[in-house]
């Protein structure tokens, strides 16, 4: 077991990977795709440098995923919209899904798989906000006391999730300082150009497409339009989504407003990298979700000797941002 951690953690992940969470009839997998580590340098807009290879959620999480949750956590029951007014499924996005209630069910994701929580709570409301984690405490990261480095599920930075939106590392444009080709699109397409509006239920999956324009409602996870360059969808369209990180920088404060980035099938508009909004970690909107990304621990749970010995073998350096 403890050599099938070290695969996941420290060797070079797939292109693309489903974890498998919940048991029972509440078992689901949740899609990742690589985001490799290229090097890349941040766009005009100052967001989307990561050096590290991670995993980002191919999909938005789903009604069925919360659903899981809420049947095996042991609480707190976290809350959706009941999308009354809207054609939906089990497989459509999870919204009115607050910061801190996306916060509640990554922590689960971790636990459940012998991780740290990524975020610490003192209280067991399910709205209520985090607490900072502190010197002493195993996993504090000084740069980012949001986030526990022992964790390996997480909300995706605002970094993190820029890069799989936006980046491409064969699109062509001067080297970097790493010496690597690669650029930045407009859209979470893999393109410059506005998507193709389309609308839910439509089972849309072609390139170039995003669920927005006023629809009645958003698509499920896996129809929700064209993919980005990397191969993640509806990070243009179908619903805005949450992002770890404060929206004034640093992470420093718990109860600190948080990045909103993507859109939503209701807006006017496709949202394009430059556009960004925040919101308090306590808010519930019917037109935002969130996704799940998968990033590299410091420590292993409990490592053995021959792990130890493994890893200073393989000489891995993990870079942590804030």
């Amino acid at each position: 077991m403890k050599l099938r951690i070290l695969s996941i953690l420290f060797l070079p992940l797939a292109a693309a990977h489903a974890d498998t969470f919940g048991s029972g009839a509440s078992t689901f997998t949740m899609d990742f795709i690589e985001i490799g580590a290229a090097g890349n340098a941040a766009d005009n807009t100052t967001y989307g440098s990561v050096g590290y290879t991670y995993r980002m959620g191919v999909h938005e999480v789903s009604r069925e995923m919360i659903n899981a949750y809420n049947t095996l956590s042991g609480g707190p029951t976290l809350t959706m919209n009941d999308m009354s007014f809207e054609i939906h499924t089990v497989y459509s996005p999870a919204t009115s899904i607050s910061w801190n209630e996306a916060a509640r069910f990554v922590n689960w994701l971790n636990t459940s798989k012998g991780f740290s929580a990524a975020y610490q709570f003192d209280t067991a409301g399910f709205n209520e906000n985090i607490a900072l984690w502190e010197p002493g405490d195993a996993g504090y990261n000084a740069a980012n006391p949001f986030r526990n480095s022992n964790a390996h599920y997480v909300l995706p930075s605002e970094d993190e999730w820029y890069k799989a939106a936006y980046y491409d590392p064969t699109k062509s444009g001067s080297a970097n300082a790493s010496g690597f080709q690669g650029g930045y699109w407009d859209f979470a397409t893999g393109s410059d150009t506005f998507p193709v509006a389309v609308a839910m239920g439509s089972g849309w999956t072609a390139s170039g497409t995003a669920v927005y324009a006023g629809q009645a409602g958003p698509a499920e996870i896996t129809n929700a339009g064209g993919l980005s360059a990397y191969g993640t969808m509806a990070q243009t369209g179908n619903v805005f989504e949450w992002a770890e990180s404060s929206f004034m920088a640093p992470n420093e404060s718990a109860g600190e407003n948080r990045v909103l980035r993507g859109g939503a099938w209701g807006t006017s508009g496709a949202h394009s990298a430059d556009l960004r909004q925040g919101a308090s970690p306590t808010t519930e909107y019917s037109t935002v979700g969130f996704r799940v990304a998968a990033v590299p621990v410091v420590a292993v749970p409990e490592p053995s000797a021959l792990l130890l010995t493994l890893i200073g073998a393989l000489g891995v350096v993990t870079k942590r941002r804030r």
